[in-house]
């Protein structure tokens, strides 16, 4: 097979899979409860210039018809004691609204998060087994091989050390944040 088939092969792959993600979150924002859908787009908008350029607008005509400086339109909050009231309602909502965006984005990361977790476990069993047929090739081939390194090669994760060791060395100053003393989270392999 040609290096061109083998990249058009692949881009397909990759756009298929680009694809899925995006149809996946579409679905995922489309199941989400309605007022999690308000409040993304609240956030949305209020995230962009439109909303800085509509607050400039709107405040600045506030504070300087309350200032007299407009003829003909007689101050209505001449201390400004409302624009005051309604920009801190404004700030309850707006700050309840972030909060509940970024609880769904927190969500979001923690599954996306398990998911690489999950696909990075697969890939760590699949070149441990890899590498065991490797080294089983070697052998057969007579081709000299560092024991040492095989061994450490042909080791699994165990993922739930993995997790008590970054657990228990975080923020850890002596380690730097790394479990230096941590247990091996590495066991021998079960094939010969």
């Amino acid at each position: 097979m040609d290096t061109n088939a083998i990249g058009s092969q692949m881009s397909a792959r990759l756009a298929a899979n680009i694809e899925r993600l995006a149809e996946r979150r579409r679905r995922e924002a489309a199941a989400a409860p309605l007022g999690a859908r308000i409040a993304a787009r609240i956030t949305a908008f209020t995230g962009s210039m439109t909303f800085v350029v509509l607050h400039l607008v709107v405040y600045g005509f506030w504070i300087v018809a309350n200032l007299g400086w407009i003829p003909g339109v007689t101050p209505w909050d001449p201390t400004f004691v409302m624009l005051a009231m309604e920009a801190s309602v404004e700030a309850i909502f707006l700050s309840t609204f972030v909060l509940i965006n970024q609880n769904r984005q927190a969500e979001a990361a923690d599954r996306r998060a398990d998911l690489d977790l999950h696909v990075g476990l697969l890939a760590e069993d699949e070149l441990t087994r890899l590498a065991e047929v490797i080294h089983r090739i070697a052998e057969r081939l007579e081709v000299p091989l560092d024991q040492a390194t095989v061994a450490e090669v042909e080791k699994t994760v165990d993922p739930d050390q993995v997790l008590d060791a970054l657990g228990s060395s975080e923020g850890d100053p002596k380690t730097g944040g790394h479990g230096a003393g941590a247990p091996s989270a590495m066991k021998d392999s079960t094939a010969s």
